[in-house]
């Protein structure tokens, strides 16, 4: 098949994510392409991709719909081949100007959403030199000398999607964009081009928790990776945009309110359980949400305190609750309390007072529940 996406990232969450989705959508046709993979430099997973021949396997352990899932999936109808930026950049901008490419996916973590004061006025021509081996040096940058070298070789525009736990990574990639632009004076015409090439900003979810203690294939695969049952990635619209089909991809008009979704009812009902598990002896979500009376009393934050609040804001918000607390009791993951509490005080600030105070301002009364756990945070805010 040919090569029709150009992934910026090899790590366990895109194989598990996008890349696995392309499979999928592979499966039922032959006409969705191939990634191929961008490292930044030369790195086992580059060359176990390589060396598998970009197959891998993913083992999807967790609970769905109240049942165990345990299958492993043979993925190879995804990944083409990896490259190194740093040697084979002339590659890559052979690849960024085909007329096969379709998509350009990204997840450089929120470090790669950075510039890099080495790709100054000085670096422009060589960016695009498709006859040199030094890609520029951020991502940004890297992606820009691509959109740029493509543009100008008169092929078709190509839809970029950032998979960064940004919230607005769309705006956020375009500002760095447009930065680094100036920075290398590019023209006007160029810089028109380059707008006609969509960027939509992303919400992903799913955990994928990498490499497995056990598991028969360990000796035979090196990419092998573990993920939950749920996923969802959520793109917003944009003109152009035409990808390939997956039940957990969403593409909609606001992301926004997915992302509210995410932070007021997951994320929400994550902070709630710190606050409310710090004098019991449970170490880990899991613990917590089987516990006879820690699992009933987070049902009930979520449905009778959080709910209320964002109804009428967010999409399928009781069917992602009910999913929310299936997700924190999946028997295959370890996710630790303590790792949650890091950074507790801004979670709270940002996923909990929030809803406090407009269920305050809609029933004149604070939540029972989440009053009883935020009095702390209260007094210290006033």
């Amino acid at each position: 098949m040919t090569e029709t996406l150009l992934q910026f990232g090899s790590g366990n969450f895109l194989r598990a994510f996008v890349d696995l989705f392309l499979h999928e959508a592979n499966a039922t046709s032959d006409g969705y392409g191939r990634a191929a993979v961008v490292t930044t430099t030369d790195s086992p997973r580059g060359r176990w991709i390589n060396d598998q021949l970009g197959q891998y396997h993913v083992a999807i352990r967790g609970l769905h719909e109240g049942a165990r899932v345990v299958e492993t999936v043979a993925v190879t109808r995804a990944l083409s081949r990896s490259l190194i930026a740093a040697q084979d950049w002339a590659e890559v901008l052979r690849i960024g100007a085909s007329p096969d490419l379709r998509w350009i996916v990204s997840n450089t973590t929120e470090a790669g959403l950075r510039l890099d004061p080495a790709d100054d006025i000085t670096t422009w021509p060589a960016a695009v030199d498709d006859g040199g081996t030094q890609g520029p040096h951020s991502f940004p940058a890297k992606l820009l000398a691509v959109l740029a070298h493509r543009m100008a070789s008169g092929a078709a525009p190509v839809a970029v999607l950032p998979c960064e736990l940004v919230e607005g990574n769309g705006p956020v990639l375009l500002d760095l964009l447009q930065t680094q632009a100036n920075i290398w004076r590019l023209p006007q015409d160029l810089l028109d081009a380059i707008g006609t090439c969509p960027v939509s900003s992303t919400l992903v979810d799913r955990i994928v928790s990498g490499r497995p203690e056990e598991h028969p294939l360990l000796a035979q695969d090196q990419l092998l990776t573990v993920a939950e049952p749920f996923a969802s990635w959520v793109i917003e619209q944009r003109p152009g945009l035409d990808l390939f089909p997956h039940a957990a991809i969403t593409i909609t008009d606001d992301v926004a309110e997915y992302c509210l979704r995410k932070v007021r009812i997951l994320n929400g009902a994550h902070t709630a359980l710190v606050c409310a598990t710090r004098s019991l002896d449970i170490e880990t979500v899991g613990e917590a949400v089987t516990h006879p009376s820690v699992g009933a009393w987070l049902r009930r934050v979520l449905f009778d305190e959080i709910l209320p609040v964002v109804d009428g804001r967010v999409v399928d918000g009781a069917s992602f609750a009910t999913a929310t607390l299936e997700r924190f009791a999946n028997p295959f993951q370890r996710h630790r309390l303590a790792d949650i509490a890091l950074h507790h005080e801004t979670k709270v600030a940002t996923r909990l007072m929030p809803t406090y105070h407009e269920y305050v301002e809609r029933f004149d009364e604070p939540p029972p529940l989440l009053g009883e756990i935020l009095q702390p945070y209260l007094h210290s805010s006033n």
